[in-house]
């Protein structure tokens, strides 16, 4: 009872996740009832995933089968239109404030699925949440007005209806080409008005060379749009270096930097998307205990604690919360702190941010932090 009143506490905490991958936040049982499905169609030996969906602890070897799994599965618009929606239900039913949800635009054309359809399946999966308000940044797909002060208020005491401002990130996958990552960006700029915020480099860090996809991302930043870059999960100097150099809004997981590397971060003041149980599962970091997380928390370097893929590592952001408290010896009002200066790296304007340090402060009273 004592374990679950301290999780609830966690729980009740406003938090922001900024590195989330959609297909990656999967409920196990929305994956397990399709694989099921597909099993019956013949599509795939249902057998060979049904134990690696219904394992908590995954090896690295079950958690590539899942995101194989994935991919099968998610090549249908209804699919990625429930996925989404149930992924945002499942940020807010833990109190997630702000999400950056990121995506791959996918392309199938058996099916009749374009890079531009899928991302409308995925804004119709937004626009099908019930349990919360959702805010994409759009007053015609808002469904509430900005918050008043009594309108915050009321949230953090539970008596009004959540809710969680959206911002949707297109990924660039590294197995692109150059004309393929531009069509990306040039979609990411149709569909500003749906709450997309920004670009995302992501993929197989083992492929694909920096220099391809720094048109698009060039052009992207020129016309506005926000970045952020899978930076340093494999050791890669001079990749690091030029991804370092372009100075992006954001990185993520930084686990294989040198000495060199980290003094350029931090002189650059990069924040960096942390995710600790995604870089433990995938043995990008061989123990919790030497994660760099440590060592930039306590250069009060700007960081953020995310999940990468809640569904297939089996976490959630209060999670994460939980496991970076137990493992540092961080007490909960310097944890509640840290996710309140998150507020800084979104990708989001000036009025939302104020909004959202409103939620904070009003939580830390009612928290008495």
């Amino acid at each position: 009872m004592e374990k679950q009143i301290d999780m609830d506490w966690w729980v009740s905490m406003p938090k922001i996740e900024l590195h989330a991958h959609l297909n990656g936040s999967i409920r196990d049982s929305t994956l397990l009832e399709l694989s099921r499905d597909l099993g019956e169609k013949g599509s795939i030996v249902f057998s060979d995933v049904e134990h690696a969906i219904l394992k908590n602890d995954r090896s690295l070897h079950e958690v590539f089968k899942l995101f194989d799994l994935i991919h099968v599965v998610t090549t249908d618009h209804k699919i990625v239109t429930r996925i989404t929606k149930e992924v945002v239900e499942d940020f807010a039913a833990e109190n997630v404030v702000y999400l950056e949800l990121r995506t791959t635009p996918k392309r199938n054309d058996s099916i009749g699925m374009s890079k531009r359809s899928y991302m409308e399946a995925v804004v119709e999966g937004l626009r099908a949440v019930n349990t919360v308000e959702v805010d994409l940044g759009s007053p015609n797909l808002s469904m509430e007005s900005p918050l008043t002060s009594s309108a915050i208020s009321n949230l953090c005491d539970g008596t009004a209806r959540k809710k969680i401002y959206v911002r949707l990130l297109l990924s660039l996958d590294r197995r692109e080409t150059t004309a393929s990552a531009m069509e990306t960006v040039k979609l990411a700029l149709k569909m500003r008005h749906l709450g997309v915020a920004g670009i995302d480099l992501s993929g197989n860090p083992i492929v694909g060379e920096w220099a391809t996809f720094l048109p698009a991302l060039q052009f992207a930043r020129e016309q506005g749009l926000s970045i952020t870059l899978h930076c340093g999960e494999v050791p890669n100097p001079e990749e690091i270096k030029a991804m370092l150099d372009f100075l992006p809004g954001r990185i993520g997981h930084a686990c294989c930097f040198g000495e060199e590397e980290w003094r350029k971060l931090k002189s650059c003041k990069i924040p960096v998307e942390i995710c600790l149980t995604s870089n433990i599962r995938t043995e990008t970091i061989s123990s919790i205990d030497l994660h760099h997380f440590v060592d930039l928390y306590n250069a009060q370097h700007p960081i953020v604690l995310c999940t990468d893929d809640v569904g297939v590592f089996s976490t959630t952001l209060s999670g994460e919360y939980v496991l970076a408290s137990s493992t540092f010896g961080l007490g909960r009002s310097k944890m509640f702190h840290l996710a309140w200066n998150a507020v800084e790296f979104i990708f989001a304007d000036d009025v939302v941010k104020k909004e959202l340090r409103q939620i904070f402060y009003s939580a830390a009273r009612k928290l008495d932090l």
